[in-house]
């Protein structure tokens, strides 16, 4: 693509995130994205060949780091927003050998009509982290929609997830520790059992700002609490690898 037509790609305040090896994302001031998205990018890589789907995906940083990581198999990516939509859109047309990509434009309550129950092999999400009528709400709606719960709560995401699983199919999402137990509790109620726990603080001697959560549909009990991760380290600088993120700290 030249760089005329790149250009013609563009709005009001977005730029490219390069990728690395060719990969390339159009962000905007409102979609946009974090340490926490390429942690949670990470945490729930898929297999080569699994039917994957990023609920809530904002301008598309998840999928593109499993389509970079070579995930061959059928990817989705839904947003409620339709300029999110439209970033994954025309960074879709930015990179042209990608076939297996296709953002949706839906409430992820309202999936029934559109997607196939139990054919996915990996849900995942990076829900709000604040509840609903909690702390101070955001000015501006696309903040007010990935930072608060005003239109997702984690009983309707878990809802939505196990529904769109197949059996022993996964669920992973990311949030902050304090609302650890409302996740399980949202898990459970919907046949999603918690497998695999990991924290994520700064340094060792830092208190956890996040934690990455798995959980399997139809699941017997069982909970596998990983090694700490550090901000600080080596393992950070693998994950984050070339990518050029747009904040130095999450989001959200």
């Amino acid at each position: 693509m030249s760089n005329n037509s790149i250009n013609n790609l563009f709005n009001d305040g977005e730029h490219v995130e390069d990728l690395g090896e060719g990969f390339r994302l159009i962000v905007s001031k409102s979609h946009t994205f974090g340490t926490d998205a390429l942690l949670l990018a990470s945490f729930s890589f898929p297999k080569r060949d699994e039917t994957v789907i990023d609920l809530g995906a904002g301008c598309g940083i998840i999928p593109f780091y499993w389509l970079k990581g070579g995930c061959k198999g059928l990817v989705y990516g839904v947003d409620i927003q339709s300029e999110a939509v439209d970033l994954m859109q025309r960074s879709l047309s930015m990179n042209p050998l990608i076939q297996n990509f296709t953002p949706i434009l839906a409430d992820l309550r309202e999936l029934q009509d559109i997607l196939p129950a139990g054919k996915f092999d990996t849900v995942v999400m990076n829900p709000p982290y604040t509840p609903k009528g909690a702390g101070i709400l955001s000015a501006k709606c696309a903040d007010q929609i990935a930072r608060h719960g005003t239109n997702c709560s984690f009983s309707e995401l878990c809802f939505s997830a196990q529904r769109l699983l197949r059996f022993g199919g996964k669920l992973s999402v990311c949030l902050r520790p304090e609302r650890l137990c409302d996740m399980i509790d949202a898990m459970r109620e919907n046949k999603i059992e918690p497998k695999r726990m990991r924290f994520v603080s700064k340094n060792p001697v830092s208190v956890p700002w996040l934690v990455l959560v798995e959980g399997r549909r139809g699941g017997k009990s069982g909970l596998c609490v990983l090694p700490p991760l550090f901000i600080e380290s080596e393992e950070m600088k693998e994950i984050v690898g070339s990518y050029k993120k747009t904040n130095e700290e999450e989001t959200k």
